[in-house]
């Protein structure tokens, strides 16, 4: 396995782009990825009870096991729209299909912007007129950017019973994200054979140790979406499960997807940090996810790290909050590399090599509860005055 350079459109037999169609004032707001087959699809999707009418269509698709376009829209999340929502979501499909000549069942539909707005149907049928057929990964990339500040994107490359397969990634998120499989799109597309089953199988496990284990701001959007498109066309032998090929493909899958969710995790609205949170010795590895995740969403222990406090009872108090089992007396707390917190003691460090350590752009909090071999991680970013900036002048 190794991480080579590309795009979402890398693996063979996918093609993108992206324009500006007008749904935003200047940047690319609409594009379409799509395959030259049709692919075994997998789909992970919000869990907030307000869905937006792409999810609802989409996971309608996912369900019947095929797709061979995604169509998307930003600046737009079409969420909070009514039975009208509905209606412009199957449009959109229904004029993608016609454009590239593929069948309009086959078309996933996704969007992400402001909610409770209808979108304007005509500047969307004229923008998917005018969408390049062969256009670039990037384009396409660049589209589906709301408040991020950068593209999110990865390829990795491996072999399966001696064939070369790509798995290339791309997604979008920098505010309302606390996914619970916000506004957070993610997109993947492969040219392995695997059955949907399988794949699918796969999406939802892996999910559970990547976008479901970071958080921004503890919003969970009505627009969250995970896609996995895989068309077959690397000529590898259909991976069957529990084999040796199975655990290289899980293990490239699982290299895109931490890959993507740790850089929405750093392009947060308005952070300056990228936070990982490492728990180790819990008494399984859900309760060692839950600490992670409960740690790096706490906005006390968020805004003390943008502020570049070692206050590492912010961090001992969420662990507590945690809902995860523990004996306080056996637990460690590391700033890095730092004690500052053994054996249910404070440990005395060194002001100097702390404050240094906390210029870092990228920070690493370190749990042990020395009761079990539970382990997990989780991402954020800190809690900054241009977070509250950027909401507070962010139109509903």
């Amino acid at each position: 396995m190794e991480k080579v350079t590309g795009t979402i459109v890398s693996p063979k037999g996918f093609h993108g782009a992206g324009m500006h169609c007008g749904l935003k004032k200047r940047k690319k707001d609409l594009g379409w990825l799509y395959s030259d087959v049709p692919c075994q699809v997998a789909g992970v999707f919000t869990t907030n009870l307000v869905q937006a009418a792409p999810v609802t269509y989409t996971k309608a698709l996912v369900k019947k096991g095929q797709a061979q376009v995604i169509i998307v829209n930003s600046g737009n999340a079409n969420a909070c729209t009514g039975e009208q929502g509905i209606q412009d979501t199957a449009t959109m499909a229904q004029l993608a299909g016609a454009a590239l000549a593929i069948d309009p069942s086959l078309v996933a539909v996704a969007s992400t912007g402001v909610i409770g707005q209808l979108l304007p149907m005509d500047t969307m049928a004229q923008g998917i007129a005018k969408l390049a057929k062969e256009g670039s990964g990037r384009d396409f990339q660049q589209a589906i950017l709301t408040t991020d500040t950068c593209e999110k994107s990865v390829v990795y490359q491996g072999k399966i019973a001696g064939r070369k397969i790509t798995v290339a990634g791309c997604g979008k998120g920098s505010g309302m994200i606390h996914p619970n499989m916000a506004t957070m799109l993610g997109f993947v597309t492969t040219d392995a054979a695997i059955e949907q089953t399988l794949l699918q199988e796969l999406l939802a496990e892996l999910t559970e140790t990547t976008f479901n284990q970071i958080t921004v701001d503890g919003d969970t959007s009505t627009n969250d979406m995970v896609l996995v498109l895989a068309n077959g066309q690397a000529g590898n032998p259909c991976i069957q499960p529990n084999t040796v090929e199975y655990q290289a493909f899980k293990e490239i899958l699982a290299a895109v997807l931490t890959t993507l969710a740790k850089a929405i995790a750093k392009d947060g609205e308005g952070a300056t940090k990228l936070i990982e949170v490492v728990t180790r010795g819990a008494l399984d590895d859900l309760q060692a996810r839950m600490i992670s995740k409960t740690i790096v969403g706490s906005p006390l222990v968020k805004t003390a790290l943008f502020g570049k406090d070692p206050n590492w009872g912010r961090i001992l108090c969420a662990i507590g909050y945690s809902g995860a089992e523990l004996d306080v007396n056996q637990l460690t707390i590391r700033l890095g590399e730092i004690p500052v917190f053994t054996q249910g003691m404070p440990m005395i460090f060194s002001q100097e090599d702390m404050a240094c350590y906390l210029e870092n752009p990228e920070l690493v909090i370190q749990v042990d509860l020395g009761d079990g071999t539970g382990q997990g991680r989780a991402w954020g970013c800190d809690l900054t005055y241009d977070y509250v900036k950027i909401n507070a002048l962010y139109h509903t």
